[in-house]
C-alpha cells in the first residue's frame, strides 16, 4: 500500500470520535499507529496477574475487562469499516459497551488467552486495511445516525486503543 490514511475531516464522524482521533497525535497515517500498537498489545502480556485484576475504584472495568473491551470494540468498529468500504448502505447500529462488558467473561479467562484475542483481531483488522486501496478510505456511511467514513473509522480504532492505554497509565499506574 502506497497511499495514506490521512485525518478525516470533521464532517466524517460524530462529535464524540473526536476524542478518539485527537488521541492518535504524530502521525498523519492510520496504519503506521495501528501497526505500532501491536507492541502495546503485546506489552499487556507481561503484566502481572494483580495488575490485571486491578479496577482503579469499585464498580469499573478490571484491566482483563478492558482487553476484553478493546477486542469487542475492535471487532465492531471493524465490522463497520467492511460494511462501508464494501459500499453496504444498510444503516449500522450503535452498541452499548457497558451492556457488552457486562456479559463478558473477560474477568475470568486468564490474561495470556484475552491478548492473545486481542492480537488476533488486531491482526484482522490490518488485513481488511490494508486491503482497501485510495478510491476505498473517504466511502461513507451510517452508524446510528451519524456518518463515518472508513478514514474515520481507521482513526477511531487507533485512537479508542490509545485512549484505553492513556486510561491504563493514568487511572490504574499501567505505563505500556
Amino acid at each position: 500500500m502506497a497511499y495514506r490514511i490521512g485525518f478525516p475531516e470533521a464532517n466524517e464522524y460524530a462529535d464524540f470520535h473526536r476524542g478518539y482521533i485527537a488521541a492518535v497525535t504524530g502521525e498523519p497515517d492510520a496504519l503506521p499507529v495501528l501497526e505500532r500498537q501491536q507492541n502495546l498489545i503485546e506489552a499487556l502480556g507481561r503484566l502481572s496477574p494483580e495488575q490485571a485484576g486491578h479496577r482503579y475504584a469499585i464498580g469499573k472495568w478490571s484491566v482483563r475487562e478492558i482487553i476484553g473491551h478493546l477486542s469487542d470494540a475492535e471487532r465492531i468498529l471493524s465490522y463497520r469499516l467492511l460494511c462501508i468500504a464494501r459500499g453496504d448502505q444498510t444503516p449500522l447500529p450503535g452498541f452499548d459497551e457497558e451492556a457488552y462488558g457486562a456479559e463478558t467473561n473477560a474477568g475470568r479467562r486468564p490474561l495470556s488467552d484475552l491478548v492473545e484475542e486481542l492480537g488476533v483481531v488486531r491482526m484482522s483488522t490490518l488485513a481488511l486495511i490494508r486491503s482497501l486501496d485510495e478510491s476505498f478510505v473517504t466511502r461513507r456511511g451510517t452508524v446510528k445516525n451519524w456518518t463515518l467514513s472508513v478514514r474515520a473509522l481507521a482513526f477511531v480504532i487507533a485512537g479508542h486503543f490509545e485512549h484505553h492505554v492513556n486510561v491504563l497509565g493514568d487511572r490504574y499506574g499501567i505505563r505500556l
